[in-house]
């Protein structure tokens, strides 16, 4: 799926103001994810309860409302650690 398909797929709905399909950049194949943005909050979630569960190209979607990122932990430090590995 490309990001003008994404586009078309929601927009039945409502107008689409974005559509993108999030690409691995080194494979340069989909991630399987992508983000839409809709001005109408009223559609946006018209097209969230009827499209998600759906099919796309033979494959079950699920589609949600984006969340905010979550905060990564910082990575550990080793270099004053007395463990062995």
């Amino acid at each position: 799926m490309q990001d003008e398909d994404l586009k078309e797929f929601f927009t039945p709905y409502g107008e689409v103001n974005s559509a993108k399909v999030i690409i691995d950049k080194f494979t340069n194949t989909s991630k399987g994810f992508g983000f839409v943005e809709m001005p109408d909050d009223e559609a946006a979630k018209k097209a969230i309860s009827e499209l998600n569960g759906g099919m796309v190209e033979g494959r079950a979607v699920r589609i949600m409302e984006a969340r905010p990122r979550e905060e990564r932990s910082s990575k550990p430090s080793y270099s004053n650690s007395k463990s062995r590995w």
